[in-house]
């Protein structure tokens, strides 16, 4: 059974790059029927906050991903927040420093980055530390350890010249396979100078941390970015080290903006926060961000959570880059608005149809009156914002706009009135109507019989009524108005005109 983690640390928002890798890892496990930990890596204080981890599951729980292990549920290998384990990290930190595979460094952070400037100032190629403390005896080491002088632990990156676990010396190299990319060959080299992973106070940086984890918590399977994939020869390192096997590595397509550069807030929204209260729905976000990067059926563009719980598949991935296509997610988005039901639209754009003084959220008759109105404006919405602000008209009177708004084309004020006249008789059967095909025969009717084309029959109706030129359905508007009201308006509006025309 596969076994995968998302392990987030809680030190920003929740954005699309991070939850296509949450939601790969569930999509993985889900397909396979194994199981998906949730792991907080909180070990960095400086930047953590509590309200980043509230974050984390508020996300989670909007766009319906559930875990199987983790915070708030629990499991084999609880706890599953890192600063909850720290007696673990030292514990296996000390066994490196026993294997002779780490070090004690007592280098002071001042004189770390002296050897930082001293480089920038010389231009100097050479990156990362020096290994100053690499070669401090054992003895020494231990003694000035037990002295309380200060130190971090750090790995010992095998370099040219040192014994491999065959005994045997000569240039160092790093191998592993990638599910995604194949063969991985790294020059040691090439990678962090002999990394810290153990702080000086007592805290595990990332790279320690993430791998006893993985570990003990019997992750089978890592799917990650593949902006870690630089430090996967390090972390095989660090496998090799303990005697460990490392997990299979599948390091996922990048996401890009249209641009071709990584995604950042300069193409547009990123965090998942901003997309909700832009107003998407969670279904249109999860099957757009399942297709980033990976493909499904030929031809088909929607699917539900289950379909896509089953059809996932490590072999489904591409290797090139994601991009990020906001105008395709406005399109799911709409395609999402249309498959919901008058209740469901209703409930989910509340929050906006108050926030922009519809109605009050308890104002029973009013939300009733809203979830019919659902039904003039789904075709039309693509945000779950645009519901409420194109049915301001039915809660309150709109102001009347000036004359020349009633006057159909190639036409004058006078005809206006004499058009909206018209107009008014029809109020009554329209709001009596059962549909808009009933409603539409009796003003065609009427148009003919007239000798008025349709158009210009209907649109100082609409303009009375909804108070623009453009707006939902006519007679589905009246419907909901009711005949009382509806005229009201019509006679507010002739009342206006023939004013203008004095």
């Amino acid at each position: 059974m596969n076994r995968d983690r998302y392990a987030p640390s809680p030190t920003g928002l929740q954005h699309i790059g991070g939850i296509r890798t949450a939601l790969f890892n569930y999509l993985f496990a889900r397909s396979g029927g194994g199981a998906f930990i949730l792991r907080l890596e909180d070990t960095d204080r400086s930047r953590y906050d509590a309200a980043y981890e509230q974050n984390l599951f508020d996300t989670f729980r909007w766009l319906g991903i559930e875990w199987d292990e983790g915070p708030c549920v629990g499991g084999p290998f609880a706890p599953y927040v890192q600063s909850q384990r720290l007696a673990i990290y030292q514990k296996y930190a000390a066994e490196l420093l026993e294997k002779k595979r780490a070090y004690r460094c007592f280098c002071s952070a001042g004189r770390l980055e002296k050897i930082r400037a001293e480089r920038e100032a010389a231009r100097s190629g050479e990156t990362g530390y020096d290994r100053r403390c690499r070669n401090i005896g054992d003895e020494e080491s231990a003694s000035r350890a037990a002295a309380g002088e200060a130190f971090t632990v750090r790995l010992k990156i095998p370099l040219e010249g040192d014994p491999d676990d065959s005994g045997e010396g000569g240039e160092q190299v790093t191998r592993f396979t990638d599910r995604l990319l194949g063969a991985i060959e790294w020059k040691n080299a090439d990678i962090n100078p002999d990394p810290v992973l153990l702080k000086s106070d007592g805290f595990p940086t990332y790279h320690l941390a993430n791998i006893i984890d993985d570990h003990l918590m019997e992750i089978t399977h890592v799917l990650r970015a593949q902006e870690w994939l630089s430090s996967t020869p390090l972390h095989v390192i660090l496998y090799r080290s303990f005697g460990w096997t490392p997990p299979e590595f599948c390091h996922l397509p990048m996401v890009m903006g249209a641009d071709g550069k990584k995604l950042s807030k300069r193409h547009g929204a990123t965090s998942i926060d901003e997309f909700r209260r832009q107003g998407y729905l969670p279904d249109a976000l999860i099957n757009y961000v399942a297709l980033l990067g990976c493909s499904y059926e030929e031809g088909k563009d929607l699917y539900s959570p289950a379909e896509l719980e089953k059809l996932f598949s490590l072999d489904k991935l591409n290797k090139a880059p994601a991009v990020f296509d906001y105008k395709k997610l406005e399109w799911y988005n709409g395609q999402y608005i249309r498959m919901k039901t008058n209740a469901e639209l209703a409930a989910a754009s509340l929050p906006w149809a108050v926030e922009q003084g519809l109605f009050e959220k308890d104002d029973g008759g009013s939300f009733a009156l809203y979830t019919a109105a659902m039904e003039l404006v789904r075709e039309r919405a693509n945000y779950l914002c645009e519901l409420p602000e194109k049915l301001g008209y039915l809660f309150a009177e709109p102001p009347l706009p000036a004359p020349e708004e009633f006057i159909p084309k190639k036409s004058g004020l006078a005809a206006a009135i004499d058009l909206l006249t018209l107009g008014k008789a029809l109020v009554a059967p329209i709001a009596a109507s059962s549909c808009d095909g009933e409603a539409e025969a009796l003003v065609k009717a009427r148009s003919e019989a007239s000798a008025v084309k349709l158009g210009d029959l209907l649109m100082p109706l609409r303009v009375s009524i909804t108070g623009a030129r453009v707006s939902p359905p006519l007679f589905g508007s009246i419907r909901l108005l009711g005949e009382d009201a509806a005229l009201k308006r019509v006679d507010a509006a002739l009342a206006a005109l023939k004013k203008a025309a004095l």
